[in-house]
């Protein structure tokens, strides 16, 4: 463990798309995540979760119901290439949003999108993704 901390959040944004729910994902160049960032300075983890919604995909805080009883932390090691090999500890905290309709998705920030049809249990990325959809699964069968 060392002393470099690193926080982000960002949002599992859910919304029926035919009359069933799907799961929005965003396309890196080598992987899938949720509408994600780091935390500016002192901003809060729900603060930077609504903005990065926003840069990313155009959804603004006003559409999306975000989920007063559910988010979830996750904590991994990352590396950043401006770091070189310097070892950071990042904290993500997740909340969980709903939409009542489709919107128009902006991708500003990544290859693409995709609304993943909501079938737990999902094996689409160990580490982070599999983990936070388990979550919001157990969270939604309470």
């Amino acid at each position: 463990m060392n002393d470099h901390q690193v926080r982000a959040a960002g949002f599992i944004v859910m919304c029926k798309i035919d009359g069933n729910p799907h799961v929005l994902l965003m396309r890196h160049a080598k992987r899938w995540d949720f509408p994600k960032g780091h935390c500016d300075g002192d901003e809060s983890f729900e603060e930077a979760a609504f903005r990065e919604l926003e840069e990313e995909t155009g959804i603004s805080r006003e559409i999306i119901e975000m989920d007063p009883d559910f988010h979830f932390d996750l904590q991994y090691e990352v590396t950043y290439k401006r770091h070189g090999k310097q070892r950071f500890q990042k904290l993500v905290r997740y909340y969980l949003g709903y939409l009542d309709h489709e919107p128009e998705i902006e991708v500003t920030e990544h290859e693409g999108f995709q609304w993943l049809p909501w079938a737990p249990p999902h094996q689409i990325q160990t580490q982070t993704i599999d983990a936070a959809l388990a979550a919001v699964a157990m969270h939604l069968s309470q």
